[in-house]
């Protein structure tokens, strides 16, 4: 069972603060800024020779085989895992 953390530490922990709300109103505003920045422009930079030289080998050997994609694909699940709580913050964009 999921205890509330809250309970025992009085109102003050059980009813947001203005600067919780702020918070939430600052982190809101932040993942909208992004949005519009990323349907403007969704393109990344990487730099890593033995990427670039695997994906580029596999684009010469197989055909039909996008860098952009396989990339894609790769980037997106790591960032997922290592970040899913970001990540659903931009889950509108899928």
């Amino acid at each position: 069972m999921k205890r509330n953390k809250s309970l025992g530490k009085g109102l003050d922990a059980l009813i947001k603060t203005e600067d919780e709300s702020l918070g939430t109103m600052l982190k809101d505003k932040k993942v909208e800024e992004v949005i519009r920045e990323v349907k403007n422009n969704p393109r990344i930079t990487l730099w890593s020779m033995r990427a670039a030289a695997v994906l580029r080998y596999l684009k010469k050997t197989k055909p039909g085989f996008s860098i952009s994609k396989e990339a894609s694909t790769l980037i997106e699940k790591a960032i997922k895992d290592k970040y899913p709580d970001i990540w659903r913050l931009f889950s509108k964009l899928e």
